[in-house]
């Protein structure tokens, strides 16, 4: 019966490309039309596979790489996971699943609830993981969000330079502004606005890693009197800033705690003040977090639409000053920590498993394939209480090679 169910699941999507099939029992079957697309082999090796891939295929296909009951034809989880993604986004689902997919949409909400306790928890699932792990392939300055790529030769260090002083051009900073950085990571971002334009930065995370690195690193850079890291959750945040930065936090604040986010975002702005949200986004209408990446990478994540977004910061009272659309700067973001990941393969394993490399690798490539071939991209939201608060055109963002970056000397 599963068998015959996924049959029919794979003639729908597959229509591109050739996908082989071993299944469990032994028989082969070819998907695809073997034209434009790539040309994969899988071999399912539990009998239990065809039904969990009809029921839920993100989870079943992620876990069975994982684990080793579903292998790739020379480990070609690029080609393999490039001709999925693109046949579905193709095709849709066959009618037999859309009540499933229904079912996950309606659930979405109740899977992103994070009060604060839950977001402590789902934050240490990722962040806290062993340190070693992140230098084995982020940039320098371990910034864990998309870089920014002027040309597509650049290295991944540099591009994330340039992402973090263009951010530091939308906010306008000058010497003494007080800035809060809300999901501060290792502190690079809040780092280079008190370095560079002599802000007085106070950062927030929930992760202990990041918040025991970043402050190592104020020591370091000399900065105590700059800036600080703080141990606290967005919602508990006091005071008043004359600038918000937040890059790669809100795709985990939730669905359910959007307009609660904009309104702390609000109440901490001065009346002239300005905020930049950098967060991952959909370029299609709402949908929900792959099952898969809910359980084993990010824990209570979201991906908003503009529209979702846009509708908790309507609802707040705030001037969206500008919106920016990065469409491929985080696919090749992507591309250079799985690179880097696959070049350190030996060292992730000593840390921890076989199983993990194999998680981490299909999150990398699967990520990076979504933005390039189904509507992922990275918005940018600068917003504001005083629609004067920002520049009427964005020239001011290209001035110079720093994109409007003049450091503060010391």
């Amino acid at each position: 019966m599963w068998t015959k169910a996924l049959d029919k699941l794979l003639t729908h999507l597959i229509r591109r490309g050739r996908l082989s099939v071993t299944f469990p029992d032994g028989s082969i079957y070819s998907y695809g039309d073997g034209l434009g697309g790539a040309d994969v082999a899988i071999a399912l090796h539990d009998a239990a596979l065809p039904r969990k891939i009809v029921l839920s295929p993100d989870m079943a296909v992620g876990e069975g790489y994982m684990d080793g009951r579903l292998t790739v034809e020379n480990d070609d989880v690029y080609g393999f996971l490039s001709l999925a993604i693109s046949n579905i986004a193709a095709q849709g689902q066959p009618w037999f699943r859309r009540p499933l997919e229904v079912a996950k949409f309606l659930m979405r909400r109740m899977d992103q609830f994070n009060p604060v306790t839950r977001s402590r928890v789902n934050v240490a699932h990722h962040y806290d993981l062993s340190g070693e792990l992140y230098d084995l392939f982020l940039d320098r300055d371990r910034q864990y969000s998309c870089a920014y790529f002027r040309s597509p030769d650049m290295t991944l260090e540099a591009a994330q330079e340039v992402k973090k002083h263009h951010i530091a051009g939308k906010l306008l900073i000058e010497p003494g502004m007080r800035v809060l950085d809300v999901g501060c990571g290792w502190g690079g971002m809040g780092l280079t606005l008190a370095s560079d334009y002599g802000a007085q930065v106070t950062g927030i995370t929930l992760s202990r890693e990041q918040h025991a690195m970043a402050n190592k690193r104020v020591e370091a850079a000399g900065l105590s009197g700059r800036a600080k890291f703080e141990l606290m959750d967005y919602r508990h945040v006091t005071g008043q800033f004359d600038r918000i930065v937040s890059v790669g936090m809100f795709e985990h604040v939730g669905l359910p705690h959007y307009s609660a986010y904009f309104d702390r975002l609000h109440r901490l702005l001065t009346p002239t003040g300005v905020a930049l949200v950098h967060t991952i986004g959909r370029a299609g209408p709402p949908g929900a977090t792959s099952p898969w990446v809910t359980k084993y990478i990010f824990p209570g994540g979201y991906c908003p639409s503009m529209s979702e977004a846009m509708t908790a910061i309507e609802r707040n009272n705030m001037v969206t000053a500008d919106v920016e659309v990065w469409r491929l700067h985080y696919a090749q973001t992507l591309r250079h920590w799985h690179d880097r990941f696959m070049a350190n393969i030996d060292k992730v394993r000593a840390l921890y498993d076989d199983r993990f490399c194999r998680m981490w690798r299909y999150y990398l490539i699967a990520s990076e394939l979504t933005f390039r071939l189904n509507n992922q991209v990275v918005f940018q939201f600068q917003l504001s209480p005083d629609q004067e608060a920002v520049p009427l055109t964005r020239d001011y963002l290209y001035q110079g090679p720093g994109f409007g970056h003049q450091q503060v000397a010391e």
